[in-house]
């Protein structure tokens, strides 16, 4: 039997990734909401379909949110998955990024998904269904260098979503985080990719290699991201889909090396960890 026809609200459908999965969700037969800053952009990108709803939707607007929202369930009836793909990067060594680059990386990446979930969660537990995605980073669990602000919003969205997950799960609702490793998308263009001023002549040399590193890995990245919107297809058809998806071999692997490093962490100070409690705790446990 074909799957059932759902209705997705997907943000930033106008470029990269999102217009990948709004294809993908077009081409599966559901509805789709996609919604973007430009509705323009995002009906250049997708064309026309009766299945097809374009809507503005600057995720770091609630008023836009609870607008675009509203327009899906007049059109389809429901939302049934939400992905919350839109997103920035902000580039650059800690003490160079600017409070406001820091501001505009959290309220993008990390509020954003947060105002457009906060206006979907109604419709989902009126219905007792829905399933949200929403799409972090390798990034989510794992820091580097030069990621201070993107690691610090991403770190924020896997915190965030973890902690949603068992608070909707009554009410019939799936939760996803997916952290993808480094796919062709156009994150790193140069219109969605910010670079921190450099400003301090201690960090001048690294700033200079790291950039030459972003920059000459656009349009090179390995990951297909026609297959990963795929695979986000075939997970909301799962009857019990997976909390956690990590997306591509190269953030399979650097998720086994985090993992392996936290755990070697916590073996080396196991004892010291361990002694910490008030003596007549330590003889409870013990009885």
């Amino acid at each position: 039997m074909p799957p059932e026809k759902k209705t997705w609200i997907i943000t930033g459908a106008g470029r990269g990734l999102g217009v990948n999965i709004a294809t993908a969700g077009l081409a599966a037969g559901h509805n789709v909401v996609a919604t973007g800053r430009n509705t323009d952009a995002v009906a250049a990108a997708l064309g026309d379909a009766d299945n097809l709803l374009v809507a503005k939707l600057d995720v770091t607007s609630s008023n836009d949110a609870k607008s675009a929202v509203e327009a899906a369930v007049d059109r389809f009836g429901s939302v049934d998955v939400l992905v919350n793909n839109a997103a920035s990067f902000y580039a650059g060594f800690f003490e160079e990024l600017t409070p406001e680059q820091m501001h505009r990386q959290i309220t993008t990446t990390l509020i954003g998904p947060m105002n457009v979930t906060r206006a979907v969660l109604p419709v989902m537990r009126k219905q007792r269904s829905g399933h949200v995605i929403t799409i972090s980073s390798s990034a989510g669990f794992a820091g580097f260098e030069y990621g201070t602000a993107y690691a610090a919003s991403k770190f924020g969205v896997d915190g965030w979503m973890e902690s949603l997950a068992p608070e909707i799960e009554p009410f019939g609702i799936h939760t996803t985080v997916v952290n993808p490793g480094f796919f062709r998308t156009e994150l790193l263009t140069k219109e969605s990719t910010n670079y921190a001023p450099a400003t301090i002549e201690d960090y001048a040399e690294r700033n200079t290699a790291q950039r030459e590193f972003w920059e000459g890995m656009n349009g090179k990245q390995g990951g297909d991201p026609t297959k990963l919107a795929q695979a986000l297809i075939t997970i909301t058809e799962l009857e019990q889909p997976p909390f956690r998806f990590i997306g591509g071999a190269d953030a399979l692997a650097q998720a086994e090396e985090k993992l392996a490093e936290r755990q070697q962490q916590i073996d080396a100070y196991r004892d010291l960890s361990s002694s910490l409690a008030f003596a007549d705790a330590d003889s409870a446990i013990e009885a």
